[in-house]
C-alpha cells in the first residue's frame, strides 16, 4: 500500500488488522467522492450503492502467519486446532462470531479473515484469549504474491515502516537448510526517522540478506559490484515500487481520510509517482519485473502513471497478466479512459481542453493516450484494481512490469551536455542505470558519465558529494583475514573450516568490538563498493555479542539469538540437545538448575564447560503432538544452573509452538503462577515494551504506591530517553 496511510507495528507472528477506536465522531460521507467515482465508472455498473456500503464499515480482522516456513506451519496448526475453536460460534454484542476462513487466493493457508473487528477483539472479555495470542503474534504485511527464487536480488524503493520488506525476506528464507541465500533485499526510504521503524521491523526476521538505505526513491543512487573479477551495475531482478498515494483505499481503517480527501491529492502526487516509477525500471535488469501498487482508487495514481511510464519506454517494457499468480483474488481489469477533474469540481476529458493557468497543476501525462492504436497495445487491462465490496477488503491497485530491453534513453547517444564540452565527433556512451535529466530523457546524469569515457574525451566536472540527512551512522568494518578476535571464537565453537569470517563486520574502527554482525556474500560486495554512494542505516544480523565474563572459560563473546538460525550450521561444538519438556523448562523458569532437565540433555550439560552455548530441539516423527519442526536456542551453561537467553516475544512464541498457553488474567497473573505487570497500567506498558530496545531507560517506583503526578513524570522522562538517546 502507499506509504501515507501505513498501519503501525506490532510483534512476530502474524499479520492483523482491523478497525480503529476513536473514530466515531467522523461522518464517513463525502460527496465530491462519490460524485468523482460515480462518473469514472471504475465499479461495475449496479454496484456503486455497495461499493460505498463496504467503503463505510469497518474493516474485518485479518492475519497473516509469517516466519520461516516450517514454524509457520505450527503456528497454524496452534491457531487450527485451539484458538479458531474457542472463538466460533460465539455471541458478542449480539453479533454471532464466524468461524475464521482462510483467504482463497493466498497459498498454503497463510492468511485468514474473519467477521470480527479490532474495537470487539479489544473489548470483549469471551475473545481476550484470542486477541493477546494476536498482539503477541502479530506482524503487519501486504498481502502480495511474488514469482522469485532465493538467488534474486530484490530493490523496496519505498519500504518504510517494512511490512512488505518482511514478507520478501521471508520467501528469501523459505529454505531453512540455506543460512545464506544469494540474494538479498535493499530496502530504501526517504524518511530518516521511518528508516529506524524498518530496521526495527527487518530485524525481527534475523536475516543476514537484507540492507537498510536512506535515500529519495526517485533519484536512488546506482550501485557497484565486482563481478569475476571486474566492476559492474547492480541491476534488480525485482523492484517493489509501492509509491507514496493519497490512500482513498484506506477508509476503511483510516477513517479521517473521509474528510480530507480530494482530487488535488492525487494530482500532486502523479509527477512523484511516474519519477519514482522511471527510476525504478532504470534499475531494472532486462527480464526482470517490477511491481508498481499503491492503496489508491484513483488512474491519476494507477493507469495514468503506467500509460505514461510505458510510453517513455518506447516498447521496453509491458505489462504482464499476473491474474494466474493469484487465481481466488477476485479484481476489476484497468481501465483505459478515464477523466481529470480539478478540486473545484471542474472535468477535463483531454490535455487540450486544459487552460494554460491550470497547466502547472495538470500535466498530459494524466490523460490516457489519444492513439486508439498505442492504446490498445499497451494493454492496461492487465492492471488489476481490487474494490472492498468484493472480498471484504480495502482498496488497492497492482501494475506488474516486465523490462524486456534497456530503457530507450540508455541506448542513445545523448545530444548535448549540461557540464562541459565534447568534440562534436566524440563518442560518449550512455550507460543503462542513469536517471534522465529533467524535461529530456535522452540526456543521462552527466557526474555518471565520468565512469564511461574514455581518455581522449573531456568530461565533466566531479560530481558534489552526497548531502546526508538526520543520525550519522557508525561506520560498517569487515573483519581481516588476521583479526586477533577471530581465533579464540572460532576454536570455542570450534566452527567449520567453511565459515565465512569475511563476512562478519562490526559498527567501530576504534575500541573494543561490542558486537559482531553477519552479511551474506553479496551484501559484503555491494557495501565494499558502495561505500561513498549510499547511506546505509543498517545491514546484517547480529550473531555474537561482547560478554567478560566468558573470557575466562575462552571466549569473550556470547552468541546472539538473533543470529542463531544463520551460525548454527556452522558450529559444530557447544550444542546441548534438548526435548520439548526442556524447552518448556528454558522458557518458562529464569535460571533453573541443571537436574531440572531431562536425563539425556542433563548428561549432555554436565560434559560441557560454562560458557555460550545452543539449546537445539530436533523433532521426532514418530510425535505428532510436537512440534515438527527444528529450534534452536541461545542459552549458557553456568556452575550449577543453564539458562535461555531469548527475547520475551520470542519465548511466547516458541511456548506456543510446544504447546505452552501464556495468558494474563485482569490481575496480570500469568497461567504459570507468576506476576507481571498489568497490562493496563500505560507507563508500565511502556516499559515492558521499551526495555528490550533501550536497556537504559531510567527505572520507575513502586507501580503499586505511585500516584499520578509521578506516571505523568516517568513518562516525560521515557519520551525523552527515546528522542536523545545518546544523551
Amino acid at each position: 500500500m502507499g506509504r501515507k496511510n501505513r498501519p503501525r507495528q506490532r510483534s512476530r507472528g502474524l499479520f492483523w488488522q482491523g478497525w480503529g477506536a476513536g473514530y466515531s465522531e467522523i461522518i464517513k460521507e463525502n460527496k465530491l467522492f462519490e460524485h468523482y467515482y460515480t462518473e469514472l465508472k471504475i465499479v461495475p455498473e449496479g454496484e456503486f450503492e455497495e461499493f460505498m456500503q463496504a467503503m463505510r464499515e469497518p474493516l474485518p480482522a485479518t492475519m497473516r502467519i509469517t516466519g520461516y516456513k516450517s514454524h509457520a506451519k505450527e503456528i497454524l496448526h496452534t491457531l487450527k486446532e485451539k484458538y479458531f475453536k474457542e472463538v466460533q460460534d460465539l455471541e458478542v454484542d449480539g453479533q454471532k462470531i464466524e468461524a475464521p476462513q482462510p483467504l482463497s487466493w493466498y497459498p498454503d493457508e497463510l492468511a485468514w479473515h474473519t467477521n470480527l473487528s479490532r474495537k470487539i477483539l479489544r473489548k470483549s472479555p469471551l475473545l481476550e484469549k484470542f486477541h493477546q495470542f494476536l498482539v503477541s503474534e502479530t506482524e503487519s504485511v501486504n498481502k502480495n504474491q511474488w514469482n522469485f527464487v532465493p538467488q534474486h536480488k530484490i530493490l523496496d524503493m519505498c519500504a518504510a515502516p517494512g511490512s512488505k520488506t518482511a514478507q520478501l525476506i521471508e520467501m528469501l528464507h523459505s529454505d531453512m537448510d540455506i543460512p545464506f541465500p544469494e540474494g538479498f533485499v535493499i530496502a530504501n526510504d526517504v524518511d530518516n526517522k521511518r528508516c529506524y521503524l524498518l530496521v526495527h521491523q527487518a530485524k525481527r526476521l534475523n536475516s543476514p540478506c537484507i540492507m537498510v538505505v536512506n535515500h529519495d526513491a526517485s533519484s536512488i543512487p546506482r550501485l557497484y559490484f565486482d563481478q569475476d573479477g571486474k566492476k559492474d551495475i547492480l541491476f534488480y531482478d525485482r523492484i517493489l515500487c509501492d509509491v507514496p498515494c493519497s490512500g482513498d483505499g484506506t477508509m476503511r481503517k483510516n477513517i479521517d481520510v473521509w474528510k480530507k480527501w480530494t482530487t488535488s491529492n492525487s494530482l500532486q502526487l502523479h509527477g512523484l509517482q511516474i519519477r519514482i516509477a522511471v527510476r525504478g525500471v532504470e534499475q531494472l535488469a532486462v527480464g526482470g519485473r517490477m511491481v508498481y501498487s499503491t492503496c489508491s482508487l484513483n488512474p491519476i495514481e494507477d493507469e495514468a502513471v503506467i500509460a505514461a511510464l510505458l510510453e517513455k519506454s518506447e516498447g521496453a517494457l509491458e505489462l504482464a497478466d499476473a491474474s494466474a499468480d493469484l487465481p481466488g483474488l477476485k479484481y476489476m481489469p484497468g481501465i483505459t479512459s478515464w477523466k481529470v477533474m480539478t478540486k473545484e469540481g471542474q472535468w477535463f476529458s483531454d490535455w487540450s481542453e486544459v487552460l494554460k493557468s491550470r497547466h502547472t497543476q495538470i500535466r498530459p501525462t494524466m490523460f490516457p493516450p489519444t492513439d486508439p492504436e498505442k492504446l490498445a497495445s499497451m494493454k492496461l487491462e492487465r492492471c488489476m484494481r481490487i474494490l472492498p465490496h468484493h472480498q471484504n477488503t480495502g482498496g488497492f491497485f497492482v501494475a506488474v512490469l516486465v523490462k524486456k530491453a534497456p530503457m530507450p534513453w540508455n541506448r542513445r547517444y545523448p545530444k548535448e551536455l549540461q557540464m562541459g564540452e565534447c568534440p562534436a565527433d566524440a563518442p560518449v556512451e550512455a550507460v543503462e542505470g542513469e536517471s534522465p535529466a529533467e524535461g529530456n530523457p535522452s540526456v543521462p546524469d552527466t557526474p555518471d558519465l565520468l565512469e564511461v569515457k574514455k581518455d581522449d574525451v573531456c568530461v565533466p566536472p566531479p560530481p558534489k558529494k552526497m548531502k546526508l540527512f538526520g543520525f550519522k551512522e557508525d561506520p560498517f568494518v569487515f573483519l581481516t583475514e588476521d583479526d586477533p578476535i577471530f581465533p579464540p571464537v572460532q576454536a570455542f565453537y570450534d566452527l567449520s573450516p567453511d565459515f565465512p569470517k569475511l563476512n562478519v563486520l562490526t559498527r567501530t574502527h576504534e575500541g573494543k568490538k561490542r558486537h559482531l554482525y553477519m552479511v551474506s556474500k553479496e551484501l559484503r560486495n555491494v557495501l565494499l563498493n558502495n561505500s561513498e554512494r549510499m547511506k546505509v542505516i543498517n545491514t546484517g544480523v547480529k550473531i555474537w555479542s561482547r560478554n567478560t565474563d566468558g573470557e575466562q572459560f575462552g571466549c569473550a563473546f556470547r552468541l546472539a539469538q538473533e543470529g542463531v538460525y544463520t551460525l548454527c550450521p556452522y558450529i559444530r561444538a557447544r550444542i546441548l540437545n534438548i526435548s520439548v519438556e526442556d524447552v518448556k523448562v528454558l522458557l518458562t523458569q529464569e535460571n533453573p538448575f541443571l537436574s531440572k532437565l531431562g536425563d539425556d540433555a542433563h548428561n549432555q550439560a554436565k560434559k560441557l564447560g560454562m560458557g555460550s552455548i545452543v539449546l537445539r530441539y530436533l523433532p521426532d516423527p514418530k510425535d505428532l503432538n510436537a512440534p515438527q519442526c527444528p529450534i534452536d536456542l541461545c542459552g549458557w551453561r553456568g556452575k550449577t544452573s543453564i539458562r535461555a537467553f531469548v527475547p520475551r516475544n520470542e519465548r511466547l512464541h516458541y511456548l506456543r509452538m510446544v504447546g505452552v498457553e501464556v495468558f494474563r488474567d485482569k490481575q496480570g497473573k500469568r497461567n504459570d503462577g507468576s506476576t507481571e505487570i498489568p497490562e493496563g497500567n500505560v507507563l508500565a506498558g511502556c516499559q515492558t515494551q521499551l526495555m528490550p530496545l533501550y536497556p537504559n531507560i531510567p527505572k520507575t517506583v513502586n507501580m503499586e504506591s505511585i500516584n499520578r503526578e509521578k506516571v505523568y513524570i516517568n513518562i516525560f522522562r521515557i519520551c525523552s530517553f527515546l528522542y536523545c538517546p545518546r544523551l
